[in-house]
């Protein structure tokens, strides 16, 4: 009987491959399930076969058993699936890379490495940097370093609900940019409630400038920027591209960001995972009642036109912070505006999917990323 129960618990664990988690630590037990499936099946598997059933119970364990193995399973095979077809659909939206992809779009073998993330290379050595000083405060970004001089330089804009956060935030996708001929620059940024929006994009903006002013000892070749944001750090990525009107800003890369701050207020996220219409408020400086313009002043999708540049978006269709509903809408806009842009769909995944770059998510949106840089960034000799 007990065996049977561990049964059940796992069956019902397994829905969340399929079902958006309904509060805030189911969510967070989704991104371990659905980026660690090996484990999740295995133990289930044991389940199955340890020991002798009570007669009557046997045949109802062995079948929810082997339907929950199928969906622990179930990101594995669609991660396959997608991978298929992976590196010709953002060759269709961008181009031919100008430099190959050392990494295949999905490989099994990876979701065997519980130990190490994706890369082969260890941790690049980064050093923090203050890059501007205001009246009230001072804020400095870490930098990975290629230590090849004149190359492109990827910003990351870390998450955090705007409110916190740093730039240690996921670094392990900073070294595998690093080792690929990316220099890294992940900033801190000012938080709310303390300050609030345009703060962040005026802090990118400080940023860029201070890596331009300093390009020639953190060999940076000054007209290739990209942003990189995950989550509010999206938001603040896609603002920052779509607004600053800078040349020299090639492409931004959006994971699950929220693109349109009027719509999202309007459908707030599930209260037991997040109070979404709080966290914004502390961000904008109020309800869309009160300021509505500061939330189209915010809302990346308002700044979409035929000048924006080269647009890749990541999203997990599970999600439970940031609607999928923000990309798809990012998307169509994108489309009507005739950008180059691509749209990773992952039907299994909730937010945060890449927080290991071994899991299914991971390596498609890690290999997403490196071949969206190696075409949009021209290589130079």
């Amino acid at each position: 009987m007990i065996r049977l129960v561990f049964i059940v618990i796992f069956f019902l664990i397994s829905l969340l491959t399929i079902f958006r988690a309904p509060a805030y630590y189911f969510w967070l037990l989704a991104i371990v399930v659905t980026e660690f499936p090996l484990v999740f099946a295995f133990i289930t598997l044991l389940l199955i076969g340890s020991g002798q059933w009570v007669h009557k119970y046997q045949l109802a364990g062995t079948v929810i058993g082997f339907v929950s193995v199928i969906l622990f399973l179930s990101p594995i095979v669609r991660s396959y699936i997608i991978s298929r077809n992976l590196k010709a659909d953002i060759e269709q939206s961008f181009g031919v890379a100008t430099k190959a992809n050392p990494f295949q779009p999905f490989d099994f073998s990876n979701l065997l490495n519980l130990s190490k993330q994706i890369e082969s290379h260890d941790a690049v050595a980064m050093k923090t940097l203050k890059y501007v000083t205001y009246q009230d405060t001072s804020l400095s970004l870490d930098y990975y370093p290629t230590n090849i001089p004149n190359r492109p330089c990827v910003i990351v804009i870390h998450g955090g609900s705007w409110s916190s956060g740093d730039s240690r935030q996921l670094p392990e996708l900073n070294s595998v940019l690093a080792w690929n001929g990316y220099n890294v620059a992940t900033i801190n940024y000012r938080l709310a409630p303390k300050w609030q929006t345009p703060a962040p994009v005026e802090d990118v903006a400080n940023a860029i400038k201070y890596l331009k002013l300093h390009a020639a000892e953190l060999h940076i070749d000054t007209s290739q920027f990209v942003l990189l944001g995950r989550s509010a750090g999206a938001q603040i990525a896609l603002l920052a591209a779509y607004t600053l009107h800078d040349k020299n800003i090639k492409g931004v890369i959006d994971f699950y960001g929220p693109a349109d701050m009027v719509w999202g207020y309007s459908i707030p996220s599930n209260p037991l995972v997040m109070d979404s219409r709080k966290v914004m408020v502390n961000y904008i400086g109020g309800t869309y009642e009160k300021v509505p313009h500061k939330y189209v002043a915010c809302s990346p999708i308002e700044f979409v036109d035929k000048q924006s540049p080269p647009t890749l978006i990541l999203h997990g269709k599970n999600d439970v912070l940031v609607a999928y509903e923000h990309s798809r809408r990012l998307n169509e806009k994108l489309q009507q505006n005739g950008i180059k842009h691509y749209w990773l769909q992952l039907p299994w995944a909730t937010h945060g999917f890449d927080f290991t770059l071994n899991g299914p998510g991971g390596q498609l949106s890690t290999y997403a990323v490196l071949q969206f840089l190696n075409t949009i960034i021209p290589t130079k000799r």
